[in-house]
């Protein structure tokens, strides 16, 4: 039952924000600025498990190009802590206007689980090369353009939603690039710890996706992203075969955008 229980908690999240990409045009603006913070309430089934928090800094320079620094922390609480701990960070480097992924990493604990992971995006040899604790895989090829798990949350922030288009999204995780079918679904009012938004509900579809998923027949995973001029993710929820799982966003702390 341990490994049951928990096991899933940081795989939902990192799975949530693998899956919403599409090739945008350079925005002119973002919908998001320096210093954003959005804090999730996450529970397995009735239980509080502790909590995701998604924030955006200031931009850095990675090899000479400057770049978009966001990342995502997974924590759980005392309760969960005693039956399968998780202290999980990815940080993700996204080309300024949001071109393409340049640098991904992740540290993650979870139960026995100790990996350092980190992707380099080389787009003069149209390569991928992914490491863990220094060692290195073969470089895996990838198209002009790819988003890493993390950025592709956010990327999808970026595009006009059209309810009932399917998108097909390019991503890469530096082991394989795959294309994830995404139907986008009508707009309901989710009600959060935050407050109460309008939101689009978004499904990716499962049969491309490896894990729990796979093992998972009649599961779902499915995000809510606001209406407003932000479209923030406001609400996660998705069932497998170790239960179900939901992240509700309990705090928002956004700066105001460049008009």
């Amino acid at each position: 039952m341990k490994s049951g229980i928990i096991t899933y908690l940081g795989a939902f999240f990192f799975a949530f924000v693998s899956l919403m990409a599409e090739k945008e045009e350079e925005p002119a603006n973002l919908p998001f600025a320096p210093g954003e913070k959005l804090i999730f309430q996450l529970k397995w089934g009735f239980f509080s498990v502790g909590n995701a928090v998604l924030e955006t800094h200031d931009p850095e320079e990675v090899n000479g190009t400057k770049c978009h620094k966001i990342s995502l922390t997974v924590s759980t609480n005392k309760f969960a802590d005693s039956i399968y701990k998780v202290r999980t960070k990815a940080v993700s480097f996204v080309e300024e206007g949001f071109g393409r992924s340049i640098l991904f990493q992740k540290s993650q604990r979870e139960g026995k689980t100790n990996r350092n992971v980190e992707v380099r995006f080389d787009y003069k040899k149209n390569i991928a090369i992914y490491s863990n604790h220094g060692v290195t895989n073969e470089p895996l090829k990838i198209p002009d353009q790819v988003f890493d798990p993390l950025a592709i949350a956010y990327l999808f922030r970026l595009g006009d939603v059209t309810v009932g288009k399917d998108r097909k999204l390019p991503t890469c995780d530096g082991k394989r690039v795959q294309e994830v079918v995404v139907k986008v679904g009508e707009k309901k009012q989710i009600s959060t710890p935050s407050g109460k938004y309008q939101a689009n509900e978004v499904s990716p579809s499962l049969e491309n996706l490896r894990g729990v998923f796979k093992k998972s027949p009649g599961g779902y995973l499915r995000i809510w992203y606001s209406t407003d001029k932000r479209r923030m993710p406001v609400r996660m929820q998705s069932k497998v075969v170790v239960g179900s799982f939901v992240a509700k966003l309990k705090e928002a702390r956004c700066p105001p955008v460049p008009k």
